[in-house]
């Protein structure tokens, strides 16, 4: 009898030695920092996730000859963020896709960063799925969410100029400290 497989708690040695694939729906709540990043949060809203782990040849200065463990994590959900123009919902696709190999230690990790394209993580006993899937959703979230055009009726924060305003010549603020420091 095999136990099933715990996102929260995951053997990756076991996961990647076997090729598993593990998939799911998260419930938004819980993963709060992220629910912190909506400006509302529907009790419906879930974030689809599938990680698959495989063993491969190891390389670089974790090559000893074992095989390394490498996890591909794929999410997507559609977030409702505030756009940053007219502060609205505005309905934003946040994807992840994303490689990972493991290694043995933080200084391996750090030695062989520049040189790889995956991304590479310390191998843990217990590894948790969901905080990596968290952090990995936090970061695919843009700088500055906005509408391509926001929806009419909206305040928004970026106000248009009248064609007078465009025509008048702004003083120049050196002329003016100038002037000042005549008087």
């Amino acid at each position: 009898m095999t136990r099933p497989l715990q996102p929260s708690r995951l053997n990756l040695m076991s996961f990647a030695r076997e090729t598993s694939t593990l998939s799911g729906a998260v419930p938004l709540q819980k993963m709060e920092r992220l629910a912190e990043e909506v400006q509302r949060l529907e009790h419906d809203l879930t974030i689809k996730w599938e990680a698959r782990g495989e063993l491969r040849p190891a390389t670089g200065a974790s090559g000893s000859g074992d095989d390394a463990v490498w996890l591909h994590l794929h999410a997507q959900t559609v977030l409702p963020l505030t756009c940053q123009r007219c502060m609205a919902p505005v309905e934003t696709p946040v994807q992840v896709d994303q490689w990972y190999r493991f290694v043995e230690t933080e200084d391996i990790a750090m030695a062989e960063d520049d040189a790889s394209e995956e991304d590479l993580l310390v191998m843990e006993p217990q590894f948790d799925l969901l905080a990596l899937l968290e952090d990995e959703l936090l970061m695919g979230l843009p700088l500055v969410p906005m509408h391509d055009e926001c929806p009419p009726g909206t305040a928004t924060a970026v106000r248009q100029r009248t064609p007078t305003e465009e025509r008048t010549p702004k003083p120049n603020p050196f002329a003016v400290l100038s002037v000042l420091k005549k008087k």
